[in-house]
């Protein structure tokens, strides 16, 4: 199975295409879409659509898996990264994808084992489980590990304790 995450935010988009299953992920592609502060943000968004665009056109997967958005403590932070995740969204369904969200709590669990596991640890973990000679950026360490959350959820042993207890 052949997944393209995405970690969406509206100037630091971390992405991912990973390929396998749950026992023998590979990492295709992942990187980090950034837009300078000066940019509109409605360029931001197209960037955004547009690059998902292209990355599914590369790669071809089969499902897109993308970051639901939480609670967070600005409701201006909150509309922007829902635009973000919208832009990603509209590519993957105008590109006929099934789409699956994940909440951060879930990724933590699937990747590392505890839901409030810190960001370093992510890293730490997506690069030992993806045999990668160096430690991913922390936008690209979420996209791979959304991506393997999605491969995990793919293995019904996994799935139920992960979609019961953080989905």
């Amino acid at each position: 199975m052949r997944i393209l995450a995405i970690d969406p935010a509206i100037r630091n988009t971390g992405y991912a295409v990973v390929d396998g299953d749950v026992r023998n992920p590979k990492a295709l592609d992942y990187g980090t879409l950034s837009f300078p502060d000066k940019l509109p943000k409605s360029s931001c968004l197209l960037g955004i659509k547009d690059h998902v665009l292209s990355l599914i056109a590369q790669w071809h997967p089969d499902e897109l898996a993308i970051e639901r958005i939480i609670y967070v403590q600005s409701h201006q932070t909150a509309i922007t990264m829902g635009a973000a995740q919208a832009a990603v969204i509209i590519a993957a369904r105008e590109a006929g994808l099934n789409i699956r969200e994940y909440s951060p709590k879930s990724v933590k669990l699937a990747v590392v084992g505890k839901g409030a596991a810190q960001k370093s640890q992510v890293a730490f973990m997506v690069r030992a489980l993806l045999s990668l000679t160096e430690t991913p950026a922390p936008d690209a360490a979420d996209a791979l590990a959304i991506g393997l959350t999605h491969l995990a959820t793919s293995d019904p042993l996994k799935a139920h304790f992960i979609e019961h207890k953080y989905l």
